[in-house]
């Protein structure tokens, strides 16, 4: 965006996405103890539909031709800044709704689904848009990037599992203590078969 659209030489691209980059680390700093505090889906529903409307808003702003380098930057960081909360929010509520003994592997999972999603198609997708060297094309990638954000935002509203002030345990049972209490009826079952008899 910044070499192809704003004249940005590579060697200086760094300076750009500096900026961004604390955008990214802020927002998590920031806005993290509102997840507990004010919970988790109103909190993820809120980064999550702020970042699509970053999105929307810096996308078309951009193919007005309202920005500069300096300008969009500001704009990604902005939208950066909640979207960097809500996804680090959403993966680690994702490990918690599963039992004790799975919620490693859970967020190693769905890390992968969302880097092997985001890390592959959408480099490709902004890469072949921003290559057409048309405005107009960018921002449909942009309509995209914050329309798939919303859908998250609202899936999380209408279906996420609220776990802030909840013991991980009160969320969702450990195997273990589920197999005992298996354990435990089934040895009821056999008392009460042996009385019948």
């Amino acid at each position: 965006m910044l070499t192809t659209f704003f004249g940005i030489a590579a060697s200086d691209v760094a300076y750009f996405i500096f900026p961004f980059a604390i955008g990214n680390v802020l927002g998590p700093i920031v806005l993290g103890h509102f997840f507990d505090s004010i919970g988790r889906r109103p909190m993820i529903f809120f980064t999550y539909m702020a970042s699509a409307v970053g999105l929307l808003v810096t996308g078309w702003m951009f193919q007005q031709d309202m920005l500069s380098a300096t300008t969009m930057t500001i704009c990604w960081s902005i939208t950066f800044f909640f979207a960097s909360a809500g996804a680090s929010a959403a993966y680690l509520t994702v490990s918690e709704i599963f039992p004790i003994e799975s919620r490693a592997m859970a967020i190693a999972v769905f890390y992968a689904i969302g880097t092997g999603a985001g890390g592959f198609a959408a480099p490709w997708l902004f890469g072949k848009l921003i290559g057409s060297g048309d405005r107009h094309e960018v921002f449909l990638g942009y309509i995209v990037g914050a329309g798939l954000m919303a859908l998250g935002g609202i899936t999380e509203l209408i279906w996420g599992v609220e776990a802030a002030g909840r013991s991980l345990e009160d969320v969702a049972h450990p195997l273990s203590a589920v197999r005992d209490r298996l354990r435990g009826a089934g040895a009821d079952m056999g008392t009460a078969g042996a009385r019948a008899r």
